[in-house]
Parts: C-alpha cells; sequence; structure tokens
C-alpha cells in the first residue's frame, strides 16, 4: 500500500497550527508526522522523523521559516501575511513547491497538497524521466494542469491523479492511493457514472472479467 505523505507542521500560533493540522489530517493522502511551534522544534522534528513536506509560517519568534526550507532541503508549502514580492520571491528560490497568503479558504492548502502529491508520484522512483513527464510535472506542481472541481472530492482527485494517462485496475488505484480496493472501486464507479473515466472488461483465461480503467481525454 502506497505511504501517505508526512508532513510537518510549524506555526508559533496554536490555534492556526491546529487549524492546518485539520486541513492536512482531512487529506486521505497526508498524516501529520508532528506540530512545533518554533524553528528549534523544526529543526529536532526533521531530524528524527525525516518528513515528506512542511507546512511552515515565515516569521517566527526564534527565526525565518524561509531559512528553515533552505537549510533543511524538505519541500515546503509556507503560509504568511507577508504578501511583499521580494518576501514570496526569496521563499520560492529556497525551494518552497507554494506560497499562501493568509487568510486563504481551507480548499486552497488541500487543493496544494494534491498537486504536490500528484507531482511527487510523477517523479517518483529511479527510472529515467521523458521531458513530457517532467513538463507535465511542473505544471500539475504550479496549477496549471486545469482548474481543481469544487464538486470533485479529494479522494476523487487523488484516484484519477492515481490512474494518470495509463489503465489500472481498481485493486492497482487502492494500492497507489493507500486505500482499499472497494473504496477505490466505489469512486472509479462514480467517475464511470459521470463519463471521467471509462471501463473495460479484461476477459482472462479464468474466473469474471476484470474491469479496468482509464481516464477520458
Amino acid at each position: 500500500m502506497t505511504e501517505p505523505l508526512r508532513v510537518l507542521i510549524l506555526d508559533d500560533d496554536f490555534r492556526v497550527a491546529q487549524l492546518h493540522q485539520g486541513i492536512v489530517e482531512e487529506h486521505p493522502g497526508c498524516t501529520v508526522t508532528e506540530t512545533v511551534r518554533s524553528l528549534a522544534e523544526a529543526r529536532d522534528s526533521i531530524r528524527s522523523s525525516r518528513p515528506d513536506l512542511l507546512v511552515a509560517d515565515v516569521f517566527l519568534p526564534d527565526g525565518d521559516g524561509i531559512a528553515l526550507v533552505r537549510e533543511s532541503g524538505v519541500d515546503a508549502i509556507l503560509i504568511s501575511a507577508a504578501d511583499d514580492a521580494s518576501t514570496v520571491r526569496r521563499a520560492l528560490r529556497s525551494g518552497a513547491v507554494g506560497y499562501l497568503v493568509k487568510p486563504f479558504e481551507r480548499r486552497a492548502l488541500s487543493s496544494l497538497l494534491d498537486r504536490y502529491i500528484r507531482y511527487r508520484n510523477l517523479l517518483s522512483g529511479d527510472r529515467a524521466l521523458r521531458q513530457e513527464d517532467i513538463d507535465r510535472a511542473a505544471a500539475i506542481l504550479h496549477g496549471a494542469g486545469g482548474p481543481v472541481s469544487i464538486s470533485r472530492s479529494a479522494t476523487e482527485q487523488l484516484v484519477l491523479a492515481a490512474l494518470g494517462d495509463g489503465e489500472a485496475s481498481a485493486a492497482e488505484i487502492g494500492e497507489r492511493v493507500g486505500i482499499s480496493r472497494a473504496t477505490a472501486q466505489r469512486h472509479l464507479a462514480a467517475l464511470a457514472a459521470r463519463t471521467v473515466v471509462e471501463v473495460r472488461l479484461n476477459y482472462g483465461t479464468t474466473g469474471r472479467p476484470e474491469h479496468r480503467y482509464i481516464a477520458r481525454t
């Protein structure tokens, strides 16, 4: 089963940290490793738990969240009330994969998490990448892969991302996303009913035919 994305949350305001934790934990492809309130705690947590992603404030009592991203080498979504161009440029130069200006809607962070997971899936493993793979991953990360449907659930978005341009069974999709086969089957059936995906039957040598799914273009 695919391991969930491991997320460390850093914010000195515990109420804000709890809010961000709730959004991350609602996402089916993520889990929160820890919530910390200072750069010192974040450094300790990064060393001990090695998170995949950092969701962090920029201005903290003991220093700068952007500097932490640069020194740690951990991908990060930075969140701040700072909306000046120089801060945003500095964040992106330091390795931030996203930047959200406070206040923001819950779905803004959820959408960023969706795109980051799809980006990581496309660039996973040790295989050689085609240029179109790299271009597609960059486009997804920066929101150029088309608008996110408000009516489509986060799990359905993950199912579609796992399906990609290929063909797969419900069991294969469930393993990629980290959900049960039954849950994947339910979401795929709903997507097929809305003609978002196409169902094909694969007749093996024995037993019932296997349902295979492919996204419609």
